[in-house]
């Protein structure tokens, strides 16, 4: 991922450095890679891990853009015990590991707003907020064989009785809408290149899992897998 994300970095700048000087481009494109951090309920159920970026901005002036990109942020495996019983009817359980690990990518659109235009030294900060179609892929796996009961929005499964494991274990995924919003600082390096600081906010809104047949939720409700990511991106604008 680092390697990857150096390869394109050394490439914007080769790419950017023989341009012409400018007051300011029309449009410009982002790369950019960082770290990403669960938050929420989901934490306890799937891991942090790194992020990239690629998007593509148009400067309608100097104080407003929009900006159209691409996310993907990894999920860590994360390892949870659940009991795993011998037979579908119950008898002595037995403590399994099950571990969760996927992505969250989206294509969002997002609007940057510079409240100091195109005044000011190199450095400038600027805001952004926006609406965007997020992919949480996840995958499950476990050493185990028998029987399970799990309830888990965030794997988006949900066993009101012990069913065996190979119906819990596999792949699922969840394609919903969200949005963000955040910060960051622009750092002009030529004319035609830039290095960002970011950080942004994202909230997905995610499915509903029906849990009121499981008798260890008292009162019956429905379990949320809404997504709350933040991720700390560095990156070049050329």
């Amino acid at each position: 991922m680092l390697r990857r994300f150096g390869f394109f970095a050394v490439a914007a700048l080769l790419a950017a450095a023989p341009a012409t000087a400018q007051d300011e481009k029309k449009v410009q494109l982002n790369i950019g890679g960082g770290y990403t951090s669960v938050l929420g309920s989901a934490a306890d159920h799937v891991g942090n891990a790194g992020n990239f970026t690629l998007g593509v901005i148009f400067n309608t002036s100097k104080t407003v853009s929009v900006q159209g990109e691409y996310g993907w942020n990894g999920i860590k495996k994360k390892q949870l015990s659940l009991d795993v019983f011998p037979t579908p009817i119950g008898g002595a359980g037995t403590p399994t590991d099950f571990f969760a690990d996927g992505n969250m990518q989206y294509f969002d659109g997002n609007v940057l707003f510079h409240p100091n235009g195109g005044s000011g030294g190199k450095a400038k900060p600027y805001i952004l907020a926006g609406l965007g179609v997020y992919h949480r892929p996840v995958n499950i796996t476990t050493p185990g064989v028998g029987y399970t009961t799990i309830c888990d929005p965030f794997w988006y499964v949900c066993y009101p009785t012990l069913v065996a494991v190979d119906q819990v274990v596999g792949e699922r995924s969840s394609t919903d809408f969200g949005m963000n919003f955040g910060g960051g600082v622009n750092y002009k390096i030529t004319d035609a290149a830039s290095i960002y600081f970011e950080v942004r906010y994202h909230y997905i809104w995610g499915p509903t899992i029906d849990a009121s047949q499981l008798p260890t939720v008292n009162p019956p409700t429905n379990l949320k897998a809404n997504g709350q990511f933040l991720p700390i991106t560095v990156g070049f604008r050329f």
